[in-house]
């Protein structure tokens, strides 16, 4: 995983398995027909996808994840970071915000959040 992104529909598909993992394939075919309007074909073409990426883990038609969703988001939002704000927290902070106002208990909650991961 370490090298491995993943795109919007790789991403989609996975939330489907973090969400109701362990799942049986069938049952997977059914969840993405209803929540993504996938066909059959597509599910497996995806499933086997994920697999060879090191997402997924298809043992006997039982399908989980091999990769923790946080650790998805950790990489993916720390790659955003560098690449588009050159590193910089604030600077990506500042365009997140975009001169929308937060609450007082979002204010609290972020204080909390970053006296945390102080050096």
């Amino acid at each position: 995983m370490e090298d491995k992104l993943l795109c919007e529909s790789d991403y989609r598909f996975m939330d489907v398995i973090w969400r109701h993992e362990p799942v049986g394939s069938t049952e997977l075919v059914n969840l993405c027909n209803a929540e993504l309007g996938w066909k059959k074909s597509t599910t497996y073409t995806m499933l086997r996808k994920m697999c060879e990426k090191g997402f997924a883990v298809n043992n006997n038609s039982v399908i989980t994840s091999s990769v923790e969703k946080s650790a998805v988001q950790k990489k993916e939002s720390l790659l955003l970071i560098n690449r588009d704000f050159g590193g910089s927290l604030p600077s990506f902070l500042v365009s997140f915000f975009g001169g929308r106002r937060i609450s007082d208990e979002e204010a609290d909650e972020l204080k909390t959040l970053i006296d945390s991961h102080r050096d």
